[in-house]
């Protein structure tokens, strides 16, 4: 195998089908959680501007410029229905130690539920993982939400990899309860994560409007992969599974059907080396003095 990471612009179906059974290692899915409308992030710029349009800390006043907007539809008839199908064959595709972390919210979290369980079995459900911020809008009729849910599942229950020690360390909430030495390690994370959203003004920040934190996908993959094993994500978005699985030194698949997606990542990957792009040229949208880009045609993933 020549490359690091393939990137497919493709109906992730299609590419599912046609992966070997029991080859991939790790599987994180951040799939459209059927808001019911269209989902968009417009991208500004703000200067200091005394007589600028916004006000921020301590009174001081911005002038922002849009520099563009990204969307997508994000609404189905049957949800239901348009997942199934693409969880049966990530079961499929799984090797027996191989696990699968689905991030939904709470409009269609229960019901997925359910129907993980009937694909992969009541006993292969290992955590109901909460991811709290606390950000956007809030409320006044109701307590504003402000979590997402991650469900984790093993192929086989009795089999699956996970390493606790690789997970990177958090501070305790009270560390004067557990003393100097253990609050200097820190602790190992429960299932209920507190880690903000993407910053606006973080260098990770692309614009795309799912886009999730690296810190979250580095979790995830420290613990339920080792380095060389294969990471696959059929909703890829902006790429952040990707890019978190080559810096832990991890290979991956990255599948979207949405060309701004694809457009996203062929910034984010301009400079990583040895990926592959299948159906989509990258080189309008990489800067000067990008890697090589590596194109082929779709193929089958068990030559």
């Amino acid at each position: 195998m020549s490359w690091r990471g393939q990137i497919i612009f493709a109906d992730n179906l299609d590419v599912l089908r046609s992966i070997e059974g029991g080859s991939i290692d790790l599987i994180y899915i951040d799939p459209p959680f059927n808001t019911g409308g269209k989902q968009w992030r417009r991208r500004l710029r703000a200067e200091s501007d005394p007589n600028g349009d916004r006000v921020g800390f301590a009174g001081r006043r911005y002038r922002t410029t849009v520099l563009g907007s990204l969307a997508y539809e994000d609404a189905f008839d049957n949800y239901l229905a348009f997942l199934q199908p693409r969880l049966e064959e990530a079961h499929r595709i799984l090797a027996p130690h191989g696990s699968l972390y689905l991030h939904i919210d709470y409009r269609e979290a229960h019901y997925v539920k359910i129907m993980l369980d009937r694909i992969f079995g009541r006993t292969a459900f290992i955590n109901e993982i909460i991811w709290a911020y606390d950000y956007g809008g809030r409320s006044r009729r109701r307590w504003p939400a402000k979590h997402d849910t991650i469900f984790f599942y093993a192929k086989d229950p009795e089999r699956y990899f996970f390493d606790a020690d690789a997970v990177e360390r958090i501070p305790y909430m009270a560390p004067t309860l557990v003393g100097p030495r253990k609050a200097s390690r820190g602790k190992l994370p429960t299932d209920v994560w507190w880690h903000t959203i993407v910053p606006t003004n973080s260098h990770e920040k692309t614009g795309y409007p799912t886009q999730k934190p690296l810190g979250i996908l580095r979790r995830i993959i420290q613990a339920s992969s080792r380095p060389g094993d294969l990471v696959l994500d059929f909703f890829a978005g902006s790429g952040t599974t990707g890019i978190a699985a080559w810096e832990l030194g991890r290979r991956f698949i990255l599948v979207d059907n949405n060309p701004n997606a694809l457009a996203i990542m062929a910034q984010r990957f301009a400079h990583i080396p040895d990926v592959e792009w299948i159906n989509f040229d990258p080189s309008p949208y990489r800067p000067p003095h990008a890697t090589p880009v590596r194109r082929h045609p779709l193929r089958s993933w068990s030559e």
